[in-house]
This record gives C-alpha cells, structure tokens and sequence, in this order.
C-alpha cells in the first residue's frame, strides 16, 4: 500500500533563508501576514533572490540530502502529529507521501521548511490558498506504481490529490466521512464512520495501522465513482 496524507498545521519549525540570514516563512499571501522581526513572507513560486523560485531552491536544496546546512527535515518528520512517523515506520518512507498545500505531492523524505498554507476556509487570510491561485505543484509520485494509493485527508486537499495522481495507473482509494459522498474522478471512495470532524483522517490512519480496515480497501467494500454503492463498511 501507498500512503498520502494531507499536510498539518503544527509543524517543526526549520527554515529556509535568505542571503542576510533573515528566516523564509512560505504562505499564501505574504502581503497580508503580521510582520515579524528577523523574518520575511514569500509564496512557493516567489522569486528567490537568484534566478530560480523558491520551489526551484528547494528541489535543488534536496539533491544533495547530506549537505542540509539549513537542517531541514524530511517531510514525514516535519509534522508535529506522530501518525506520519507511524506510517512511514509500518508501509516504508519510499511509500509515503505527503499532499502539501505550499509544495504539492512530496516524498515523505524529501527535505522541507517550514510553511504556513493551508486549503482551510477557517484559517487566517494570509495563509488559505485559493483555488485560482497559481502554483507549480510537485510530484513526486511515479505514475507505473503498482500498490494502492490510498488517501487520508480532508474534502478541502481531495481536488489537489486527484489532480496530482491522474496518472497513477494503479487503484486509488479516498476515505471520506461526510454524509455526502464526495466527488474524486477515477478514485474508489470509502465512507469512515466516525463522529471526529476535525482531523477525523488521524482516526483514519490509526484504523489502518490497527488492521480494522483492511476489508474496506479490497474492491467489494468500496463505493464506485459512479454511485452505486457496493458495500457500505
């Protein structure tokens, strides 16, 4: 199995910097952050202050991993929340990622500053990324795996995931806990019953981990794209 887990809130904090050693906090719209001593506001794609974007900076930061002067983390340990180190240790780092709103779909090793984006209406304007924002998102997902990917993340992340997996040739598997059944083209949807609203795709994950969900990943037990229900775990 694949694991792709939405990013979170509560992070590491490590950092990008610039030239005069003032930190980089990466957010959606650096013109409305609160000014901070020592710290500037840039998007992914900004310019960097040399020829390349930030997003460029940080793809070329990570080709050599050894050399990580800045002591970046790799992605799976820079989310606060344990279960991303849970999942990484049970499936293999090599088969986890992270659905980031700032920088796309990213190896769970792939080295990572810190940022403050997010899809969440709830959140402070500076930092919620709309839909018609431009972003060069990455991925770093081969299309020709042959596991399942299987999504644990909110409805606000699931366009994002079906948009950066399109090409994945194997099967796709998006759990989801509304009462509607939410719209993921291509994708098998299975409902996670749960009372938990916030951060409910935690639950999720533990379920997995625990072996309690294992026949809701098979073909029989999941909802087809089309809406016709299968089973119903």
């Amino acid at each position: 199995m694949i694991a792709v887990i939405q990013c979170a809130a509560r992070k590491r904090e490590r950092y990008l910097t610039m030239q005069d050693g003032k930190r980089v906090v990466f957010v959606a719209q650096p013109a409305l952050a609160p000014p901070r001593d020592g710290f500037v506001y840039a998007r992914p794609d900004d310019p960097s202050g040399s020829e390349r974007s930030w997003r460029e900076e940080l793809v070329a930061y990570n080709r050599t991993p050894a050399v990580n002067p800045q002591r970046l983390l790799p992605a799976f340990e820079l989310y606060a929340h344990n279960a991303y180190r849970r999942v990484a240790e049970r499936f293999g780092i090599e088969n986890t990622y992270i659905l980031s709103a700032g920088w796309g779909l990213i190896a769970a090793s792939f080295l990572t500053p810190y940022y403050d984006i997010t899809f969440s209406a709830a959140a402070d304007a500076f930092k919620r990324r709309r839909k018609s924002d431009s972003y060069h998102d990455l991925c770093m997902m081969p299309g020709d795996v042959d596991e399942p990917v299987v999504f644990f993340g909110g409805k606000d992340y699931l366009p994002l995931f079906c948009e950066l997996t399109r090409s994945v040739r194997s099967k796709r598997i998006v759990f989801y806990n509304s009462a509607q059944a939410p719209s993921a083209p291509g994708c098998s949807i299975v409902r996670f019953n749960t009372a938990t609203r916030t951060n409910w795709h935690y639950e999720c994950v533990e379920a997995i981990l625990a072996g309690r969900l294992g026949d809701c990943i098979s073909p029989s037990r999941t909802h087809s794209q089309s809406g016709e229900w299968l089973s119903d775990p």
